[in-house]
């Protein structure tokens, strides 16, 4: 696994559940920097970490995606701004009761899920997607890197081999 990269990485909890996860802003510290130092140039980067509830995330989902529900993260990509020494990526949402719940139903620790999902939406801030099958083949194969190299399982392993 690369080395750590210096980002800032700004944390507001919003939602009471979030507080029971145990080392929270250290794993969401390391997951950010763990997506970041997969990509070249992110040295000095940027990104707020929301950690709200389904209520606040559906407003924002229904918002800007026109999806009037709950989801487990939203990435919003900052414009960039040329000759930004310290570019600002963007901003991450988690809704905690969707967070916990998909954990729960997929037999998951809080803590690993929560990983994955902060490392898929600092990927998003990156630039990747998984609109078209070949994108989201290359973004989880790295989202499965990243997380092996945090001794975490791959989260699409029971998907593999099933028609989309």
């Amino acid at each position: 696994m690369a080395e750590p990269i210096h980002a800032e990485i700004d944390i507001l909890i919003e939602a009471e559940g979030w507080n029971g996860v145990p080392g929270l802003e250290t794993l969401i510290r390391r997951a950010v920097q763990t997506a970041l130092a997969s990509v070249e140039d992110t040295e000095g980067a940027r990104v707020s970490v929301l950690l709200t509830d389904d209520a606040a995330i559906q407003k924002l989902n229904a918002g800007f995606r026109g999806k009037n529900k709950p989801t487990n993260v939203l990435s919003f990509p900052a414009p960039e701004i040329p000759g930004d020494p310290e570019p600002m990526l963007g901003d991450l949402a988690l809704a905690y009761e969707t967070c916990a719940r998909e954990a729960e139903e997929e037999s998951k620790t809080i803590t690993d899920h929560l990983t994955h999902l902060v490392i898929h939406g600092t990927l998003h801030l990156l630039g990747f997607d998984h609109e078209e099958e070949a994108e989201a083949e290359e973004m989880e194969a790295l989202e499965t890197a990243l997380l092996a190299g945090l001794g975490i399982a791959d989260p699409y392993a029971e998907d593999r081999g099933q028609a989309a």
